[in-house]
């Protein structure tokens, strides 16, 4: 009888038993990747945030002014993809488009509080300008739970 032949048995054992510890593993380390590329890259980040949420034209009738950032930075991973993603919390003020509709509505001048989203994709950092308005990160991050999960923070 070949010996060879059962030689891949224990080797598919260990690999099965090994697998969970090395994929978590990996998750930590792409994880401290991610955070150390946010702390670098985060001015740039805050942004391209800005100018991706101003184009967007959201919300109608409103031209995005400025943002306030708060210092600290919540991290996420979804639970289904196991993507990461970045929540700051914001303070944004708004001012109407002239001629729009928002432009007599004086609430228009009072500040948001929201969290901007940033998403870690293919070992980079990225946002599409996109707040979840009236809620800070940590309420987020409870609020989607069936999706996200905290990871930690900066």
């Amino acid at each position: 009888m070949n010996w060879l032949y059962l030689l891949p048995i224990p080797l598919l054992a260990i690999l099965f038993l090994a697998w969970r510890p090395l994929r978590l593993f990996g998750r930590e380390v792409q994880f401290e990747r991610a955070r150390e590329l946010f702390r670098l890259q985060r001015e740039q980040l805050e942004k391209n945030f800005l100018q991706a949420a101003s184009t967007s034209g959201r919300p109608r009738g409103l031209i995005w002014k400025n943002c306030e950032w708060d210092r600290q930075v919540v991290f996420a991973r979804e639970r289904q993809s196991g993507n990461l993603a970045a929540l700051i919390a914001v303070t944004i003020q708004f001012e109407a488009v002239p001629g729009s509709d928002m432009e007599d509505v004086p609430a228009v001048g009072n500040l948001r509080n929201a969290s901007a989203v940033f998403f870690f994709h293919r070992g980079r950092w990225h946002t599409v300008g996109k707040a979840i308005f009236n809620m800070n990160p940590d309420e987020a991050i409870d609020h989607f739970k069936s999706q996200y999960e905290r990871v930690g923070e900066l």
